[in-house]
């Protein structure tokens, strides 16, 4: 009898974190998709993400509302509480052998305690990891809730066995995103303006032909006092620098906001017009963006990630990448609009970056597929002191 693995996402990144399992999960013979789509994954202010999983092919057997409006610190803890009752509700509803969790993500803190309650073995992808604000007490806590952990490099599985988890439940898989980079890499070559054409978004006309960045940059949950005036000074060096931008609208964390706040009130001044937004692309039109840009600004972890393999150069700004496995393609910058023009101006006039395959060789999905059809299933846990 297949194996039933419920999936839940909770975020637009989350899908590309896992959206190449799921189709290795698919294609197993020994396994059964149940997929859960939960949080700003459901909110088109935040990409409908669920648009594209379901136009990408993936039946969503459960849905789950669970954002409480507002956007700080509070509203963070509420959601998670109310993801937390609901997916109990759903886990009860579809009885999956076994549950995986994605990252570290506030709300993916709901999935991990709600299965671990049920006695259902909780699967941990991306542990192992280390970066700044409350993803990191998330993503540890998940660490010690899980069963089974799936990392993306031999350096997170180091520190999963550090933390005390058997070795034997460490699969070093890479990371799923990884997969889709290699996609990208070697598929045809697309006009981009056909790409970008598809998505509207608002803002500026653009050309692109003479080299373009992009922006995505997200509030720092542990200095969320400041999300304003630290989107306030990438928006002015952006601003400043004039190069034409394709700027990405930020994740439901605490401060989301503000940032959003920051950059209206720069369009409505009509201060960015080398500036056009969008909410959300599907996966591969991304990555075809990133391919054909001159870099990425902010501090988002496809910078590190992704952009890693695929030879993009990267500034990242901030602490909210802190510690984070990187590359030759990062360039580190504090929230200050000369330091972060001075960056752009340097990466705009390179011509890419080495390539690094820290993170997997594309390869993480059907390897991730294999170990939940293999792996011994358990909620035993001695843990060590």
């Amino acid at each position: 009898m297949a194996r039933r693995v419920c999936v839940v996402i909770t975020a637009r990144p989350s899908y590309s974190r896992i959206r190449t399992a799921l189709e290795a999960i698919v294609a197993h013979p020994d396994l059964e998709l149940q997929l859960v789509v939960a949080a700003s994954a459901l909110l088109e202010r935040y990409g409908d993400a669920i648009s594209v999983i379901e136009r990408e092919g993936f039946k969503v057997d459960r849905k789950v509302y669970m954002i409480v409006e507002g956007e700080n610190l509070v509203t963070s803890a509420k959601s998670a509480g109310i993801g937390l009752v609901e997916l109990a509700t759903v886990f009860d509803d579809l009885r999956p052998d076994m549950v995986v969790t994605i990252a570290d993500r506030f709300e993916t803190i709901a999935t991990a305690v709600a299965a671990a309650y049920m006695n259902i073995p909780l699967v941990h992808v991306q542990g192992g990891e280390v970066t700044g604000s409350i993803d990191e007490k998330v993503r540890h806590a998940i660490t010690k809730l899980a069963d089974l952990h799936l990392v993306a490099s031999p350096h997170a599985r180091e520190r999963v066995i550090r933390l005390g988890e058997r070795p034997e439940q460490i699969h070093v898989t890479g990371c799923p995103s990884i997969d889709l980079a290699r996609q990208a890499l070697e598929a045809e070559p697309r006009d981009l303006e056909e790409v970008l054409s598809h998505y509207g978004g608002v803002g500026a006309a653009l050309e692109l032909e003479n080299g373009y960045i992009v922006v995505m940059q997200h509030p720092v949950t542990t200095e969320y006092g400041q999300a304003y005036e630290h989107a306030h000074e990438t928006l002015c060096a952006v601003r400043d620098g004039g190069w034409p931008t394709l700027w990405f609208w930020p994740n439901v964390d605490a401060g989301s906001d503000a940032t959003s706040k920051a950059i209206r009130a720069f369009r409505e001044r009509g201060e960015l017009p080398n500036v056009h937004f969008y909410r959300n692309l599907q996966p591969l039109d991304f990555l075809s963006v990133l391919i054909h840009s001159r870099g990425i600004v902010g501090n988002s972890s496809v910078a590190i990630r992704e952009c890693a393999y695929l030879g993009v150069p990267a500034v990242n700004i901030g602490t909210r990448q802190q510690g984070r496995d990187r590359g030759a393609n990062v360039v580190d910058v504090d929230f200050d609009r000369t330091a972060i023009r001075a960056a752009i101006t340097k990466m705009f006039a390179s011509h890419g970056a080495a390539r690094d395959a820290l993170y997997g060789d594309g390869t993480a999905g059907e390897r991730i597929a294999a170990v939940l059809a293999t792996a011994p299933l358990t909620i035993e846990k001695m843990l060590t002191y």
